[in-house]
């Protein structure tokens, strides 16, 4: 069987999306003209903390939370989006869910290059939930 791998996925998924640097995101974050969603499992977050004010959405239930239709919706956890930029532990979950945000028909959608790693290397303050 020849199956594409993940690298590959992720490869083809940032070719189709926008990807903002850690230090693009900073300024954007600090100007509050972002939401910042982190999409990496529960047991990252208690593990490493997560970026101050950001929103924890895990992977799989994304596309439901985000949703307004899905049953799972979560208005009051997300209240006003803006231009949101997904992130997980390096960049690679959350390619594949910006495409998939994308697909939806979100268009102020971007992956976090390097993800959480290189935003707390940017100096985002990392708090613990």
């Amino acid at each position: 069987m020849n199956i594409k791998s993940s690298k590959e996925l992720v490869d083809e998924a940032n070719k189709e999306i926008k990807v903002l640097s850690a230090q693009e995101i900073k300024s954007s974050y600090e100007k509050g003209d972002i939401t910042l969603i982190d999409i990496r499992d529960i047991r990252e977050l208690w593990k490493e903390g997560t970026i101050k004010n950001s929103i924890h959405i895990p992977r799989g239930m994304l596309e439901f939370w985000l949703d307004p239709q899905s049953s799972y919706f979560q208005e009051k956890k997300i209240g006003e989006i803006k231009n949101i930029v997904l992130f997980c532990a390096l960049g690679f979950r959350s390619a594949l869910a910006t495409k998939a945000l994308k697909e939806m028909g979100f268009k102020n959608v971007a992956n976090a290059s390097g993800g959480f790693d290189a935003l707390k290397n940017a100096g985002l303050e990392v708090v613990t939930k």
